[in-house]
């Protein structure tokens, strides 16, 4: 039923918004307690605040599908959550590519002259570099906030017509009609998502091929097993990047596709991977960071010692329990 898939769609929503709040106030405490932050950092905390913000609008929407179905078709509402939500979640993918494209140039070894120029520059560039990502993910809000007022205005003519939109499979089948004057925005926006795509594709082979090439040059020289399985890591994360985004890129072009079709029940398990996304390649960005895993795991340390000292308490005492500091 479409009003399960929607309580799936909040409850994936708001997990990944607690996954990276926890990232973003990590990154938080190290900066005001180092009084800076590398540009790998800048780059983690850039992507976890627009996560939580795109995490976050569409938590707000698929609740008020299910809890009030026709408040989002209010002029204001529909606008402001369709523009902000497409304004963050291409954020979200350039700050993505800014970040693999960081990692290849830090990591990957070349000796192309402007690759290694780059790799002496990156640092002072990487704030130029995220803010161009705003830019770009600005003028995408500017897309997103004419396409809204489209489907805004297809809507109503659709209410003028004496539609009902009494349940949520009547929205979903009455929002995405097959109008021809959404190709325009739709290819837009397609042509924005393969783009920051294509920076991720472009760095994670860049990158693999140099940790493959460095892999077999240790092999021949029979390097220290240590340093071997720490490439094989990154290559194995690499991959597993590439791997996801590969996935999140067809659902984001796949979304585009079924927006002008009545399949409703494949859109809505798209949509299902698109909140699961942004919340598990967190995860995977928290156990690939030194710092970010530490602390997560000193969390999950204290959470089990505050269990175990509850449960080893009498009954009487429990009220009174101390919290062991980490």
């Amino acid at each position: 039923p479409a009003d399960d898939i929607a309580f799936a769609q909040c409850t994936l929503a708001f997990a990944g918004m607690w996954i990276n709040a926890f990232i973003v106030c990590v990154l938080c405490l190290a900066w005001v307690k180092k009084k800076t932050l590398n540009s790998n950092e800048k780059i983690l905390l850039l992507l976890g605040y627009t996560r939580i913000s795109y995490l976050c609008l569409l938590w707000i929407y698929h609740f008020l599908l299910i809890i009030h179905p026709t408040f989002l078709y209010v002029p204001p509402i529909f606008k402001l959550i369709s523009s902000f939500t497409t304004f963050f979640n291409h954020s979200n993918l350039w700050v993505s590519a800014c970040l693999c494209g960081f990692y290849c140039i830090k990591i990957a070894n070349f000796r192309n002259r402007f690759f290694i120029y780059l790799k002496v520059k990156i640092d002072r560039m990487v704030p130029w570099i995220l803010l161009g990502s705003g830019i770009l993910a600005l003028s995408t809000r500017i897309l997103a906030l004419s396409t809204s007022i489209i489907i805004y205005d297809l809507t109503e003519s659709l209410q003028s017509n004496n539609l009902t939109f009494s349940c949520l499979d009547n929205i979903w089948e009455a929002s995405f009609r097959e109008n021809k004057q959404f190709f325009p925005s739709f290819f837009l926006t397609g042509f924005g998502y393969a783009a920051s795509f294509t920076a991720i594709i472009f760095s994670a082979v860049f990158l693999l091929f140099s940790l493959w090439t460095h892999k077999r040059k240790m092999q021949k020289n029979s390097m220290k097993d240590l340093s071997m399985d720490a490439h094989i890591r990154a290559m194995k994360s690499i991959l597993s990047f590439l791997v996801m985004y590969s996935i999140n890129f067809v659902c984001l072009v796949l979304t585009i596709i079924y927006a002008m079709k009545n399949e409703n029940i494949m859109r809505l398990l798209i949509s299902i991977y698109l909140c699961a996304f942004p919340g598990v390649h967190s995860l995977i960005l928290i156990f690939s960071n030194p710092k970010l895993e530490k602390a997560l795991l000193k969390i999950l340390s204290w959470l089990k010692l505050v269990k175990q000292t509850y449960k080893s308490m009498p009954g009487k005492d429990q009220n009174k329990l101390h919290f062991p500091s980490i």
